[in-house]
């Protein structure tokens, strides 16, 4: 068999060509992204937020079925990892780099300017953190543990190949052997292009506001593109020596890092004031996630634009970034049970995210409510940096956090590569390294072009249009496995015959 697919090729073409287009018409393509964002959002925020509703749902419904007990792979097969490995590197590869650039920016940015009512309020504080739990918080990991779960199913209890299309074999039969299983592939391919392209931006024009601080380098986008060309050969060296050394390395490196300046930033600031905010917070989260969940204000054209800038964005950030962690955590969750699985994946990371926002979101917001400092002003980028200067020990948060988005980013984009090269080679969990670096590249290459093209809004313009065919490929995953799942349980109990 070929190491290369046809899914390869096609996507490395398409892949080329949306770089092209970027880089010889970059106002073009930024136009084009403009016009295509407001229409997604406009006409099918109401189907986003249906489809993240849903996945918490069934999600929740796999943990109290009767399916809880089914294993993901042979009864007889054990964890290939700790769990506290098992964590680190779910988590790294699941939200990375994006805690430290909203850790605090997106807080304040609900703080002032809140979906309701007035902003810079005790109330306002709330309500910020209580959305920011909302994005970070139980829909994202639902849709990450129903579609890993799915891949790891059908990988490693059924033996099947781990491709997105083969999950819809119950379904479709031999026609995910076709046209219509590499259109599956295609789509899931540029997907994870694009929901990761996003976060190398992210990460390199954070990086480049730390040295900026700490060393007087420009802010540029000259330098930003330096930095995404020497991560981008870091990562391609982690990516070259397998999952079992770079990823699991870097992961656990990742996790002893956060840790650090987790616990730095709760202790040296108001770790009172914090811990009351994470508690009450959660619970008014808790008693108001449907409702917020499925908020839209149809009747309220400036609420509903911040909805659609924010909520219905996550969502389909999250779901573009479905198959890249789903992919990840299927390879290392083998052995785990449906309701462990499921549990894990969806519960602890949720309370973390919370936990961290709470931390950073709730320093920046005591800061500005009691000392004036004006965080709340800085850009997404150097918000974070901005509330170091108000805390003691500045240099050593700054370069800490320098080398955390660092690792983040490689982790991150060397996971990527990963599941890019076994969604292009046939499920292969060991694709070579001609697919990984080729894909290491082109990812880097699209994060640059989207830079070009409009920065942020030009990476919420592809996550939001390639997440929209992705959302109905997800959900027919999921009739799918219920399906297969329902066979399992009738050929447990048939009775056996002499």
């Amino acid at each position: 068999m070929k190491e290369t697919s046809k899914v390869f090729w096609i996507s490395v073409v398409i892949a080329l060509a949306f770089v092209i287009w970027g880089v010889i018409a970059p106002t073009h393509l930024g136009e084009t992204m403009d016009t295509t964002k407001a229409f997604f959002l406009s006409q099918f925020g109401w189907f986003y937020q249906l489809a993240a509703t849903f996945f918490i749902i069934f999600a929740v419904f796999l943990i109290f079925s009767r399916y809880g007990k089914i294993k993901l792979g042979k009864d007889e097969d054990k964890p290939e990892f700790n769990r506290v490995t098992w964590f680190a590197m779910l988590f790294s590869a699941g939200m990375g780099i994006g805690l430290l650039f909203f850790g605090v920016s997106e807080p304040m940015s609900h703080f002032m300017n809140p979906p309701m009512g007035e902003g810079g309020t005790p109330e306002a504080a709330k309500l910020a953190m209580r959305y920011t739990f909302l994005h970070w918080g139980l829909h994202a990991w639902a849709i990450y543990a129903t579609i890993a779960l799915i891949l790891a199913y059908f990988k490693f209890r059924k033996g099947l190949p781990g491709l997105m299309s083969i999950t819809l074999y119950p379904i479709l039969g031999e026609r995910v052997k076709g046209p219509i299983g590499i259109t599956i592939d295609v789509i899931a391919v540029f997907a994870t292009i694009f929901g990761v392209a996003a976060s190398l931006g992210l990460g390199a024009q954070q990086i480049n506001s730390g040295l900026s601080y700490l060393f007087g380098i420009p802010n540029t986008f000259p330098v930003q593109i330096i930095i995404i060309t020497i991560v981008t050969v870091l990562f391609i060296l982690s990516a070259s020596t397998g999952i079992q050394k770079g990823i699991k390395y870097l992961s656990n490196a990742n996790m002893g890092l956060a840790v650090l300046l987790f616990l730095g930033v709760l202790f040296l600031g108001p770790t009172v004031f914090l811990l009351s905010f994470f508690v009450s917070t959660l619970g008014e989260y808790i008693q108001n996630l449907p409702s917020m969940g499925l908020r839209l204000a149809p009747f309220n054209e400036e609420r509903a634009s911040w909805i659609q800038g924010w909520t219905i964005f996550y969502w389909a950030w999250w779901i573009a970034w479905a198959p890249f962690v789903g992919t990840f955590i299927a390879r290392v969750s083998k052995g785990r049970t449906v309701r462990e699985f499921v549990l894990a994946v969806l519960i602890i990371p949720s309370l973390v995210c919370a936990i961290w926002f709470s931390v950073f979101g709730g320093t920046a917001i005591h800061l500005d409510i009691n000392f004036n400092t004006d965080i709340a002003s800085q850009s997404l980028e150097t918000a974070l940096f901005y509330m170091y200067e108000q805390l003691p020990l500045t240099g050593i948060f700054t370069i800490v956090t320098l080398v955390l988005i660092s690792t983040f980013f490689i982790t991150s984009a060397d996971s990527a590569t990963f599941v890019l090269g076994v969604q292009t080679s046939h499920g292969s969990l060991n694709p070579n390294n001609f697919i990984k670096v080729t894909w290491g590249i082109l990812l880097s290459l699209s994060a640059i072009v989207l830079m070009i093209s409009g920065g942020l809004n030009a990476m919420q313009t592809a996550i939001i249009v390639s997440a929209f065919p992705l959302t109905i490929i997800l959900i027919a995953m999921c009739i799918s496995l219920l399906k297969e799942f329902g066979n399992e349980v009738k050929a447990f109990k048939k009775p056996k015959t002499k």
